[in-house]
This record gives structure tokens, C-alpha cells and sequence, in this order.
């Protein structure tokens, strides 16, 4: 059975996006996106709230079109072009993108079943909202988290309103930036 992991980025007071949903003040240079890459390379699936899978869609199908590419860009565009997309919405009633998978209904049940028949991990990317709901479910598996060193004072947070839930840290990753990177797992 597949795993569900999260990726966030969050600010040092826990923050995923600023109060207007900025989110400038995320740290994301080469190492980070090597060190997040490794994870990412093990997901055949990419699970997205509205708002985040159509920043990903203004964005990486045009990077293989750019000559200025680099090639870690590139490995991401063609891992997203080829990566199965859910997009979790109560209010959206289609997607421009054919290929991508509308889910607005039965998210434990949807969620659950893509993951029992998923031969690859299952990732939500970013998806602030989406991620709270999920973690409400006990979905998640494992949690890869980049903290950022800053301090927003306001926004909207990753985890709100949930049940304790106990994690094992599998890794902690500092990088130049200040950012650190840290993976961890359900516990049991």
C-alpha cells in the first residue's frame, strides 16, 4: 500500500502562507529543491488543493519549453507532466487540465482507496487547507517540512484544530539558507 506524505514549507511560527496567501518569504534554492527531489522521485501521484495545483499549472508544463532550464527543473517538469494530478475541491466543478483527477466528494474514502491501489507514494504538495483536513483524517504517513527561518505573525498554518498525534523523526536536514528540512513519520 502507498504512503501519503505532506510537503510544506512553513515559517518558523508554523505559518504555510502568509495572511493575503503570499508566499514570497519561502526559501527554495537548489539544495532544498536536490534534498526535496529525493522525496518526490518515490511519488507517482500529486494530491493538490485548488489553489496550489494551478500555480503548478502556470508554471512547470512551460518549463521544458525554456532553454534556460536547469537540469534538476527539467527531471521535476517531466516527474509532473508524467505524475498522476488529484486536485481535492468542494467548490470546483471542472479542471482545464483533462488529464488531472477532480475529487470533491468522500475525500477519507477517495483518499484511502488511492492508496491502497497506488503502486508509487501518493504526496500532497503545499495545499495548506487541504493538508488540515487530510491530518484531521489521520492520513498522513509521513511529513517532509521546511521550516524557514521566519517569523510571520499571522496566516494561515499548516496544522490547526487536530488530534494529537505522535511523529518519529527519520531525518533533520540543515541547509546555508537557514532552512531546515525535517522528515517525519507516523508514529505508532
Amino acid at each position: 500500500m502507498a504512503k501519503l506524505i505532506s510537503l510544506m514549507h512553513v515559517s518558523f511560527d508554523g505559518f504555510a502562507a502568509g495572511p493575503s496567501g503570499e508566499m514570497d518569504w519561502i526559501t527554495h534554492d537548489q539544495k532544498i529543491f536536490e534534498h526535496v527531489s529525493k522525496y518526490i522521485s518515490k511519488v507517482g501521484t500529486g494530491i493538490y488543493g485548488p489553489k496550489t495545483f494551478q500555480m503548478m499549472e502556470s508554471y512547470w508544463p512551460g518549463v521544458l519549453k525554456d532553454p534556460k532550464t536547469g537540469d534538476l527543473e527539467i527531471k521535476h517538469a517531466k516527474w509532473y507532466q508524467s505524475a498522476k494530478k488529484v486536485v481535492c475541491s468542494r467548490t470546483l466543478k471542472d479542471l482545464e487540465n483533462e488529464e488531472a483527477v477532480l475529487m470533491n466528494t468522500n475525500l477519507e474514502a477517495e483518499i484511502k482507496k488511492l492508496k491502497h491501489e497506488s503502486e508509487k507514494d501518493l504526496m500532497v504538495f503545499g495545499s495548506p487547507h487541504l493538508t488540515q483536513s487530510l491530518a484531521r483524517l489521520g492520513l498522513f504517513d509521513e511529513h517532509v517540512i521546511n521550516v524557514n527561518p521566519i517569523l510571520l505573525g499571522g496566516g494561515v498554518r499548516m496544522f490547526e484544530d487536530l488530534a494529537k498525534t505522535k511523529l518519529k523523526l527519520v531525518s533533520a536536514t540543515t541547509f546555508d539558507s537557514g532552512v531546515v528540512g525535517f522528515h517525519y513519520v507516523k508514529s505508532v
